[in-house]
């Protein structure tokens, strides 16, 4: 191993024109890469070079255009037992009419080394290294001074890896390989992996792809991102291939996978928390993730028996009714033998292939594909005789042994027998005394949405709507799909005490979902709750495992609790506001709430407590809805509405907040969601306007990883977002009059006037590095001024303009 020495500025020149920057430091590890003879030279001005940060963007002095871009960026990633391998394949491209040198700054997370930088075309292996934090620390300095650019002040308090590609050919694109190796932190049987990336919601323009694979000895339980979506393929009990299928969303990548900890232990779980004192004074929010390994082929089995319940109604004709049709027949026949099944059909009247479920086998299958071809569509909807005689028909199988499930298929409202939604909510309910999982699927959007949603809440299931222009047949298919492999039924969760028993009420709160649901092959549990003590905590998870009745013991200390876990209560915010809506939506169910009378939900007091906790979480949080829309408004779209509960002077040097105007905006964000959810929860629960909602309330209340875009569906079914609300770590900031305001600012009683910091003045590095340690300097990485809240003092720190 070399020996370390002080840092020294040099250049190596590589064969075949590339050069590479260096500056020769102890790594984060106290080593080096040994390198040839280096020639002592003066470092260009950072100005004068294209600045290219791979998680980010290419920084652009102001009144400038830098003539090289970031076209594409793949993460190739490779764990082996805690050892992560992590290749970035790069392309840059020169727009220019000159060759162009690009300066690659890359914040990679601290213990990472080198191990090989490559640049396509040229003979030999280029040169980078990684600089310790210090020196780190002082190039981010340098290159926000010079370049006016706050961009890579998010990424302040990391290492990184500098070098430089030189040429970048005219009109041409050139590809660079980084590989760099670092030994992944571990919390008991879950590691964690994050590849460092910008929170910002402009980088624009570019491809992202991550990959990653992981080899264990241990069988891995549970693959879990609370960043993007994934898609798990696993290949053995310990490896698998993982592909982010979001990539191109914001915010550093993040992995986490749970490995068994005892061969043949069955459930494995692993738990993250965040400190909050808002809470409790020891408490905070945690997520609890829970997942079973691949199982062995001849492993016991829970049998699935599953009634499908089809619309027949005379709007059923056509093409949806074939794609049910054949959605109907896909279902059984993707049926292991032995295991049971029925058709229920509806319309007016009610049939059904058999009196009770019948067991797959070649005769039964061949008698109803006869009996599924003559369905035929006609008549009206009696949705609750229909689910009535669904769910009170005997099981085949014995309790223990056999998980059952209905799929429900409608396309229309109720226009036959009891047509009140409370009512029909009801005798589902009572008739539902064998436990029957109702999967809903509402055909078209001439529906009631949030019937069909309360149904599959109400029984551990999900509710799917087919939107226009969808196939049946494919959206049954996809959820049919999931329900392979049943592994662990009506699971319930215990909080235990010291001596093993349950504890007292309180050491949880809020447990999200309230009703765990059944776990199938390939799935996980993601729980999420307030806690209220930092002491050890134990848990069970107990239930019918493959058969039998289990009992999954685990202990749990706080000791790793941290801000960096900021994903944890913004993602029990999302759940939690999801279900206040629900609440607000099954309550005034048959009551035909409209604008003029939503006075009725700001006048009750129950109706009242549940809409201010929907904007006291909406607006800490960050969390935008339909009903929230609001919070996102840059300026005074409306005349007289109070966009903030602060003020900026007219030189905007000063700014103030008081009790007055935060009571002011307080009393318009009540009175907007009072009247949005009178108008739209309450209101629309049939048309576009309905299914919208329960979309949106489906997919928020199961949540389990963030939604940095603020994403949701409009009452015209199109995807909608926003830019003016940021989610930086734990914070949240509002963009208001072109400032970023600090969410906590909303919660300020009394009156406050501002100081200000000027931008990269060594008052504001030092705000960067004291915002670092708690893993918030992303608050300062916008252009604009930022207004933000810091140990109780109120600061307006000054953007560098434009």
């Amino acid at each position: 191993m070399p020996t370390q020495a002080a840092p020294t500025r040099t250049l190596a020149r590589h064969t075949g024109s590339m050069r590479a920057w260096v500056i020769a430091c102890a790594s984060a590890l106290g080593t080096c890469a040994s390198f040839p003879a280096l020639a002592q030279v003066e470092r260009p001005a950072f100005d004068r070079v294209n600045i290219v940060v791979p998680q980010s963007r290419v920084l652009v002095r102001p009144g400038h255009v830098q003539p090289v871009s970031i076209r594409e960026v793949g993460a190739n990633v490779s764990i082996r037992e805690q050892v992560a391998s992590t290749t970035l394949t790069i392309i840059l491209a020169n727009a220019s009419g000159s060759p162009q040198e690009a300066q690659i700054i890359l914040p990679v997370p601290d213990g990472s080394t080198v191990r090989s930088f490559e640049m396509e075309g040229m003979p030999n292996e280029g040169q980078a290294q990684i600089l310790a934090r210090d020196e780190a620390r002082r190039i981010y300095e340098d290159i926000v001074r010079s370049m006016r650019d706050p961009g890579l002040v998010e990424f302040a308090g990391m290492n990184l890896i500098k070098t430089s590609v030189f040429p970048i050919a005219a009109g041409g694109t050139q590809k660079i390989r980084l590989t760099y190796e670092q030994i992944l932190s571990a919390d008991g049987n879950r590691v964690d992996y994050v590849l460092p990336r910008t929170e910002s919601l402009e980088r624009s323009g570019i491809s992202w792809s991550i990959k990653v694979d992981v080899t264990s000895k241990s069988p891995i339980a549970a693959f879990y991102s609370p960043s993007h979506e994934l898609v798990v393929e696993r290949k053995a009990p310990g490896s698998a291939t993982i592909a982010a299928t979001t990539a191109a969303d914001p915010g550093s990548f993040r992995l986490s996978y749970i490995t068994e900890k005892s061969p043949g232990n069955g459930v494995s779980a692993s738990l993250m928390a965040y400190p909050d004192p808002k809470v409790a004074e020891q408490g905070g929010y945690m997520l609890l993730i829970a997942g079973v390994p691949e199982l062995p082929a001849d492993r016991p089995t829970l049998k699935r028996e599953v009634i499908v319940v089809i619309d027949r109604s005379g709007s059923m004709r056509g093409e949806k009714m074939d794609q049910a049709k054949a959605a109907a027949l896909q279902v059984i026949e993707a049926l292991d033998d032995g295991e049971a099944f029925n058709i229920i059909d509806y319309s007016d009247t009610i049939a059904s292939f058999s009196d009770k479920p019948v067991v797959k086998n070649a005769e039964t299958i061949a008698k109803v594909r006869e009996y599924i071809a003559n369905i035929k569509a006609v008549g009206g909807t009696n949705i609750h005789d229909a689910l009535v005689e669904a769910l009170r028909q005997q099981p085949v199988g014995d309790a223990t042994t056999t998980i059952p499930l209905v799929l429900f298929l409608t396309d229309g409202l109720p226009t036959v027998g009891e047509r009140r939604e409370v009512a029909i909510r009801e005798a589902a309910a009572k008739a539902n005394a064998h436990k029957r999982r109702i999967f809903t699927f509402g055909v078209g959007v001439d529906v009631n949405a949030p019937l069909l949603s309360v149904l599959a809440q109400n029984s551990r299931a999900t509710s799917t709507f087919v939107l226009p222009n969808e196939d049946v047949e494919v959206k049954v298919g996809q959820v049919f799909k999931r329900l392979s492999g049943p592994v662990l039924a009506e699971p319930k969760l215990i909080v235990m005490g010291d001596d093993g028993t349950s504890a007292p009420a309180g050491a949880l709160r809020d447990i999200l979902p309230a009703a765990l649901p059944d776990l199938f092959e390939g799935d996980q549990l993601v729980l999420l709750s307030q806690y209220t003590s930092s002491k050890p905590l134990r848990l069970a998870i107990e239930g019918n495992y493959l058969g039998k009745p289990r009992r999954f013991e685990f202990s749990f200390t706080f000791d790793h609790a941290s801000t960096t876990n900021g994903f944890v209560p913004r993602l029990w915010a999302s759940r939690k506001i999801a279900v206040l809506i629900d609440s607000i939506r099954q309550a005034t169910a048959d009551a035909g709430l409209t604008t003029s009378n939503s006075s009725v939900i700001a006048s009750d007091p129950k109706m009242k407590e549940l809409v201010d906790e929907i904007v006291r979480l909406s607006t800490e949080f960050g969390i935008l809805t339909e009903y929230t829309a609001f919070l996102a408004a840059e300026s005074g779209a409306i005349a007289g509405a109070p966009i903030a509960p602060a003020t900026i002077d007219a030189s905007g040097r000063t700014a103030s907040i008081s009790r007055e105007l935060r009571d002011d905006y307080s009393r318009y964000s009540q009175a907007q969601v009072s009247e949005s959810l009178a108008k739209r929860a309450a209101g629309d629960r049939a048309g576009a306007g309905g299914v919208n909602q329960s979309i949106n309330l489906g997919k928020q209340v199961q949540q389990a990883r963030v939604n940095a875009r603020n994403e949701w569906v409009d009452a015209d079914l199109n995807a909608v977002q926003t830019a003016s609300i940021k989610q930086v770590a734990d914070q949240t900031l509002y963009c208001k009059d072109g400032v970023w305001m600090d969410a906590r600012i909303y919660n300020i009683a009394e009156t406050k006037t501002s100081r200000t910091i000027e931008f990269a003045s060594d008052e504001y590095f030092a705000l960067v590095s004291r915002l670092a340690k708690e893993g918030r300097q992303g608050m300062l990485a916008e252009r604009a001024d930022c207004l933000l809240m810091v140990d109780s003092e109120l600061l307006l720190v000054k953007g560098p303009g434009t």
